[in-house]
């Protein structure tokens, strides 16, 4: 018998974990690395060093391989259209991929589809940014007219030289942001300029004030097979995700619902094949709009593998190689993930005896990468019926790796 090869793009810990989701399986990895120190490139055996935006590289990588997808979403759009006319699988294939490289591309289309979004639009320098403050602090005055929230921090709120906007705006570069690179919040025209200096699109979106971020993950396969993991709360500190409780707390049935049912939406009108992760905010009125769109597992997902039926990055392999999904209900009551991050303290192993004499239960998952001040390096994962002790035990965890709490 023969099985599969999934060919994977990038080698982040993301292809490391959607690896050891396959091995059980018997599903064969081939990989295109940036380097031999990569994460997943430190475990599969069958590594190729090179340049995925190397269309010759991309083609000569394929040929190996019976299905292409991805663990980050830069793969040049026409060379994922190249492939496809070579008759290579490309999952997800470029025609979805692009709402989730291009965020241009996805507002227009979720407006297309009268998703909920925040204001946007693309502009073209300050001053036009400055124009879309205006624009936005109108929209939040009617908000408010109707006894809604307000969006921004209200009229004189800009900082910094340069003439102030009436709210703050955020800018995001179209293509190419992650953990909050890419993005910035201004609050006059002065502070307007920079994101204008790479030399490519600005997005313009309202600051929204919300009170919390969700995140709603589901897989579809070609045939149409879809699944939908509970709707989660996602905590960011400066900009990268800190903590993920899996379901969100009091988050009402019908809104758990209504979410899911929107990501299922958009995973078959964008023909997504694999795991879709849609960020929400949830506003302090009420609303809830889409913020991002992920196309690959997500870091929204990762209470799944130890805490769901079938974690994120077995369901992405089924999705593509269009096997049957698997089961995506929780395993206990609750499952919190905690992000670990380089800090001072790199020798991290020899932090595993407190922390598993502490919490057998505790799942620890790390990455191979150097450790370096902010950066991901692995996650834990608690679970049990008492929410206050699964996420007392997952912060304690992930702070004592980190080595900012001692005991």
């Amino acid at each position: 018998m023969t099985f599969p090869v999934v060919g994977m793009v990038g080698g982040g810990q993301l292809a490391r974990m959607s690896h050891e989701a396959g091995i059980p399986l018997g599903i064969r990895f081939r990989l295109l690395s940036d380097t031999p120190q990569d994460s997943a490139a430190q475990v599969v055996r069958d590594v190729v060093v090179g340049d995925y935006r190397d269309l010759d590289t991309l083609r000569e990588f394929a040929r190996g391989c019976d299905v292409i997808t991805f663990d980050h979403e830069h793969v040049p759009t026409e060379h994922l259209r190249a492939l496809e006319a070579d008759g290579i699988p490309v999952r997800p294939g470029p025609d979805a991929l692009v709402h989730a490289q291009d965020k241009g591309v996805m507002r227009a289309r979720l407006d297309a589809m009268g998703i909920p979004c925040p204001l946007h639009r693309i502009v073209r320098d300050p001053g036009d940014v400055a124009a879309f403050a205006s624009e936005a602090a109108r929209a939040a005055g009617a908000r408010q007219d109707t006894g809604d929230a307000d969006t921004g921090s209200g009229p004189g709120s800009g900082s910094g030289s340069g003439s102030a906007f009436p709210v703050p705006v955020v800018l995001k570069t179209v293509r190419g942001g992650y953990d909050g690179k890419g993005v910035w919040v201004v609050r006059s025209t002065a502070e307007a300029a920079d994101p204008f200096k790479a030399g490519v699109p600005v997005l313009a979106e309202e600051k929204v004030d919300f009170a919390r971020e969700l995140a709603a993950c589901v897989v579809r396969s070609p045939h149409g097979q879809a699944v939908a993991y509970p709707v989660v709360e996602s905590i960011q500190v400066d900009g990268v995700c800190d903590t993920v409780i899996a379901p969100a707390p009091a988050l009402p049935e019908q809104e758990a619902v209504q979410a899911q049912e929107l990501a299922l939406r958009i995973a078959g009108e964008l023909g997504v094949v694999g795991h879709l992760a849609v960020e929400l905010f949830e506003t302090r009125d009420g609303r809830v709009l889409v913020n991002e769109l992920a196309m690959r597992p997500h870091n929204s997902g990762h209470w799944t593998q130890d805490g769901a039926v079938t974690s994120q990055f077995a369901n992405h392999l089924r999705a593509v190689l269009d096997l049957p999904l698997g089961d995506p209900r929780p395993r206990a009551e609750w499952t919190v993930m905690a992000n670990v991050l380089g800090g001072d303290y790199p020798d991290m192993y020899s932090a595993y005896l407190h922390c598993m004499a502490r919490d057998p239960q505790l799942k620890i998952h790390m990455y191979g990468k150097d450790v370096k001040p902010g950066r991901k390096v692995g996650h834990v994962n608690t679970y049990g019926d008492d929410l206050a002790d699964v996420r007392e035990r997952a912060a304690h965890a992930a702070g004592y790796l980190r080595g900012t709490i001692p005991e």
